[in-house]
């Protein structure tokens, strides 16, 4: 016997309220037999001109729609909330949890028995996720997809990486104004996401070694054909799923997230699936803590992708994407259910690697032990992280005097002075760019060297802050440390001349001055005056939680599964 379809509350009622759902859908030219009781697949579209990441999208919600309709299901596109990276200021972190709201609500309020989340940019993935988990309806993912490989001067370029070296050579006169802005205009050749495994790839490799995705979702660049195929597919399998009642609880177990864990740490991927994980982790109720993160410490680098390697996105898809680094993973994988039904070292068979310089065995790796190193400490109790991958390995175990940075406006104001007073072993501290204090927690944890000692050489220092860092980025840069300085924590304290020490290997951030001097500070310390008092930052200000936590809204973590029984009208 047919399981009644939520849809049916809607499109199913033989009376007032079934007349005026089925008959104003009718007005865009949908027949009768649509509303025959199959069931309605949203599309959840994040395209975007704003988000040029996501430029694609239209075209993919259409080869989902052809996978619907071709199954047997009622696919309606709705748009929510779009978040471009490049674009939005303060940062885009700042509306993650506002674009997870967004996508829980439209889920919930319309008449949807399965939603397809279309996204790619950085924040749009874990946004959606988060909603999707909120609703707990079958939910996919079809990711934007990377862009093609940047090119300059018959070299492959990469978003991001190459920026921050381009942009730190022309502050050491290595590079000239008029190649910079050269560079520029080859970089992005493509609409899709960045080509370097940064957050927004790395999001999409994590999603697929989750198994919310169909293989291959990951690396398929932007614009290759085999990406609307997979949207085609897509919309085959979702309508599948309702009929299975296969929801994102099912996928998203504690074992899934392990696997991201481990996946992260083979492919280098960007340091901001902490607090995207942790996140998702909230909202499908999993226990996921900082610690966890832990779990791929022993597992090498694979990926030779930038920021942590040479190659780009589009090289990785060549050589064979995210089924074969599961395959390299191998009885690392925890097992774990898919969106295909069935466990997840299903997406790894018959993998094979075409390229591997790009893709290295397990046995052979770019680097031993690349994941994400969590600190804590006297300066980071409730935690920060490293990327070991992408430091300096001579900085991952260092002590120095910290120069302090009160906020961003201070450190942009005064980091190319010729007189400051740093060395390449100072500790750049930065304060006041948590979730609370930017507000939003942006990505700005990767300040630059310092011009006087750019113009030396010096490429890399030990920098410690409460922000993010992009994807892209690199260097020797301790993140999220929690709690943030705004929250009282004991970041707020640093004062230049400190002593702090580093060890990723101890996984230890200290602040070493007396705990009776620390005492002293802590008791004159206050924060700073809200920056924002309306609107959604506001309410963000108020009720965001610490990096450790996620930075999500502290009432939205958990799901709300309850039908909606009130009608509008």
């Amino acid at each position: 016997m047919t399981k009644t379809r939520r849809s049916a509350a809607w499109y199913g009622k033989l009376d007032r309220d079934g007349f005026i759902h089925r008959s104003w859908m009718k007005n865009q030219g949908f027949p009768d037999h649509a509303f025959d009781g199959r069931p309605v697949i949203g599309i959840c579209n994040t395209w975007s001109e704003l988000t040029p990441c996501n430029s694609g999208l239209r075209d993919l919600a259409e080869g989902v729609k052809r996978g619907v309709w071709e199954a047997g299901g009622f696919p309606v596109e709705f748009p929510v909330m779009s978040l471009g990276e490049t674009q939005m200021k303060p940062t885009a972190m700042l509306f993650r949890n506002l674009l997870a709201m967004d996508v829980e609500e439209s889920i919930r309020a319309y008449g949807l028995d399965a939603v397809v989340l279309l996204g790619g940019c950085d924040k749009t993935t874990p946004g959606q996720l988060m909603g999707a988990a909120s609703v707990d309806l079958p939910a996919i993912v079809v990711s934007s997809g990377p862009m093609l490989n940047g090119k300059w001067k018959g070299e492959d370029i990469g978003s991001g990486t190459d920026v921050w070296k381009f942009s730190e050579a022309v502050r050491a006169g290595d590079m000239s104004l008029q190649d910079f802005m050269a560079a520029e205009s080859g970089m992005s050749r493509s609409k899709g996401v960045c080509m370097t495994m940064g957050t927004a790839s790395t999001m999409a490799s994590l999603v697929e070694a989750m198994g919310m995705s169909l293989p291959t979702n990951a690396a398929l660049p932007a614009v290759d054909s085999r990406r609307m195929a997979l949207a085609h597919l897509t919309g085959n399998r979702i309508v599948e799923m309702v009929d299975e009642d296969l929801k994102p609880s099912d996928v998203m177990s504690r074992a899934a997230f392990e696997n991201a864990i481990l996946a992260n740490a083979a492919v280098g991927g960007s340091t901001n699936a902490v607090v995207h994980l942790l996140a998702i982790a909230g909202r499908v109720g999993v226990d996921l803590t900082l610690k966890d993160f832990e779990l791929g410490g022993e597992i090498p680098l694979l990926v030779n992708c930038m920021p942590s390697g040479s190659y780009l996105m589009e090289d990785f898809c060549y050589a064979g994407g995210m089924p074969v680094v599961l395959n390299e993973l191998g009885d690392h994988l925890r097992p774990a259910k898919t969106v295909l039904g069935g466990d997840i070292r299903a997406y790894a068979e018959g993998a094979e690697c075409h390229n591997r310089d790009v893709i290295r065995p397990f046995d052979d790796p770019l680097k031993p032990a690349a994941g994400l190193r969590v600190l804590r400490g006297n300066l980071a109790p409730d935690g920060a992280i490293i990327k070991p991958s992408a430091a300096s390995d001579a900085l991952l175990d260092h002590e120095g005097t910290a120069y302090v940075f009160e906020n961003i406006e201070d450190m942009k104001a005064n980091i190319d002075r010729d007189d400051l007073p740093v060395t390449p072993d100072t500790i750049l501290v930065l304060k006041g760019c948590g979730p609370k204090g930017y507000p939003g927690m942006p990505e700005v944890g990767n300040m630059p060297i310092p011009k006087k000692l750019v113009q030396q050489g010096v490429r890399d220092m030990v920098r410690v802050s409460d922000a993010r860092m992009s994807g892209t980025a690199y260097g020797t840069v301790v993140l999220h440390v929690s709690p943030e300085a705004q929250a009282g924590g004991a970041l707020a304290l640093v004062k230049t001349g400190d002593r702090i020490r580093l060890s990723a290997v101890e996984g230890r951030l200290d602040l070493l001055i007396p705990e009776a001097e620390l005492a002293t500070r802590r008791a004159a310390w206050a924060p700073d005056p809200p920056r924002y008092d309306r609107g959604y930052a506001r309410m963000y200000v108020d009720h965001v939680l610490q990096a450790d936590k996620g930075a999500d809204l502290d009432f939205l973590t958990g799901k709300d599964t309850r039908p909606v029984t009130r009608e509008s009208h």
